[in-house]
């Protein structure tokens, strides 16, 4: 059954690799055709160099096309699968950097939160560029696979602005399933889960356990558990207050609230240092930094390794590749995917972009009424969704009001900042990051001019934060060649980009 997958941002060895050797798992998908395209032609060289070997060892017959042309890459799919990180790492650390000056201590800062805002504004500008390529040059119809951040910001562009259907994908769920099969004493597929929410924000409304509700069982056994006791406390303190357990990890949870990172003193208390995603202070631009620096320092010895093996063993949780299955063959798919709400929960807006459970076959991808979350856990996923609202409006018309208002109404932000304080970062923020702004050019303008002036409100000039740790050397991650390669192949959430597509 030939069809064409294209992915953009493909320079992301671990996003990439893995999710080609999951598709190719498919026994009828070893006839497609595969584009990857990327801006950085030396990524893109070295992953497809990755990925080809990949496939000619696992005996197929698939030859890759590479190109930073995205028209051409993006001719005739069928589905595209994103990956993008749209400023790469030099936007990434002014997303963190900023706002620390402003005593806003962010541990991933890509989703909400004042970084997570601006990442938005830069990828939606690309993604609107995307979706008019899509429309014009891809098989009608095509369908896009969202893995990159801020996820429902992104997904709720595509569909009601860049007018292609578009399917946020995450791993928190599937990872949180894990963890409370462990905590419980279960394995993964004995314990049955039904989530509802938005990105990052999801709950785990039932756990069952031979038709028994597990949920009560919960708080007791995280709180008992020697680890998850002393690395999740923002999501054990969630569930203790709300009631049900949030899909997403301790240090982005922690940044998408108010009560957990608003006082320097107290961060300490609700994290974990053992890894960065327990909440360290810019944590995941740390590992993105020193996953890059070893992949282009390290990569001739990645081709030293084995092949990845193409086998349903080692095929990996990530939705992407079973949707696709599930719409090509017609065999059963369930997961939980970032769609428009249009009713799926009845207490959210219709607008929103939310999380839920989705049924995959043939006929298309289904998402059955899940009623109302639980009057709490709604609280505070209508908090985020006006600050995504926000965002997603002045990302699409340029309007910095509306960027400014979101930031104000973000949980973090605005229990850390006030009005001046957060009119001024925005300030900073739209000048740092303009080459990638480029629908705020007005805006930058005036920007600079007020930034000019003699009467600017002090910041903490090269604060770094509540809880940093320094990012390795080359050197010194070579003590540990076998940590650093995992780390450079799992650290990508979404593509290490250096500008924006044209």
């Amino acid at each position: 059954m030939p069809f064409k997958v294209t992915f953009i941002g493909a320079g992301s060895v671990g996003f990439t690799r893995n999710l080609l050797s999951d598709l190719l798992v498919v026994e009828e998908f070893h006839d497609i055709e595969i584009a990857f395209t990327d801006i950085n032609q030396r990524n893109l060289e070295m992953v497809t160099q990755l990925c080809q070997r990949d496939i000619d060892e696992n005996g197929l017959e698939i030859e890759i096309v590479a190109t930073t042309d995205r028209r051409e890459a993006l001719k005739g799919a069928r589905y595209v699968i994103n990956v993008v990180r749209i400023g790469g790492l030099d936007a990434f650390k002014l997303d963190v950097g900023i706002p620390l000056k402003y005593g806003i201590d962010q541990c991933v800062g890509d989703t909400l939160c004042a970084g997570g805002i601006m990442y938005g504004q830069r990828g939606i500008a690309a993604m609107l560029e995307f979706c008019k390529d899509i429309r014009e040059v891809s098989e009608p119809g095509c369908i896009m696979l969202n893995y990159a951040n801020p996820n429902a910001m992104i997904t709720w562009a595509c569909n009601e602005y860049g007018k292609v259907k578009t399917i946020g994908l995450c791993h928190g769920v599937q990872h949180g399933h894990q963890q409370i099969a462990e905590v419980l004493g279960l394995k993964q597929s004995e314990v049955d889960i039904i989530c509802a929410g938005i990105n990052h924000q999801t709950w785990y409304l039932q756990i069952k356990y031979n038709g028994e509700d597990m949920t009560d069982k919960l708080l007791e056994a995280f709180e008992n558990h020697p680890e998850y006791s002393q690395t999740e406390k923002v999501r054990i303190d969630m569930l203790r207050r709300f009631g049900y357990y949030s899909t997403e990890s301790n240090g982005h949870l922690s940044e998408y609230l108010p009560w957990y990172r608003k006082r320097p003193e107290e961060i300490k208390d609700w994290i974990d240092l053992s890894d960065w995603i327990n909440g360290e202070t810019g944590g995941y631009l740390r590992v993105c930094t020193e996953g890059r620096n070893w992949f282009e320092t390290d990569f001739p010895n990645w081709l030293q390794q084995p092949a990845k093996e193409f086998s349903a063993e080692k095929r990996s949780e990530e939705h992407g590749s079973y949707i696709i299955e599930s719409l090509e063959t017609g065999r059963i798919y369930r997961g939980h995917f970032n769609v428009i709400n249009n009713g799926a929960i009845t207490n959210l807006a219709d607008d929103a972009v939310v999380e839920v459970p989705g049924y995959v076959d043939a006929n298309g991808i289904n998402i059955p009424q899940v009623g109302d979350l639980p009057l709490g856990c709604a609280a505070v996923c209508n908090a985020s969704i006006s600050v995504q609202r926000l965002a997603v409006k002045a990302a699409v018309n340029g309007d910095d009001t509306l960027l400014r208002q979101a930031m104000m109404m973000d949980p973090l932000t605005g229990a850390v900042c006030n009005p001046p304080e957060i009119w001024q970062m925005v300030d900073e923020m739209l000048v740092a990051e303009k080459e990638w702004l480029p629908q705020y050019q007005e805006a930058i303008a005036s920007a600079k001019e007020r930034l000019a002036s003699e009467n600017l409100i002090e910041t903490a000039e090269g604060y770094q934060g509540a809880a940093r740790l320094k990012v390795k050397t080359v050197e010194e991650m070579r003590v540990n060649r076998e940590e650093a390669t995992k780390n450079a192949s799992n650290a990508n959430k979404a593509k290490d980009r250096i500008a924006v597509d044209k």
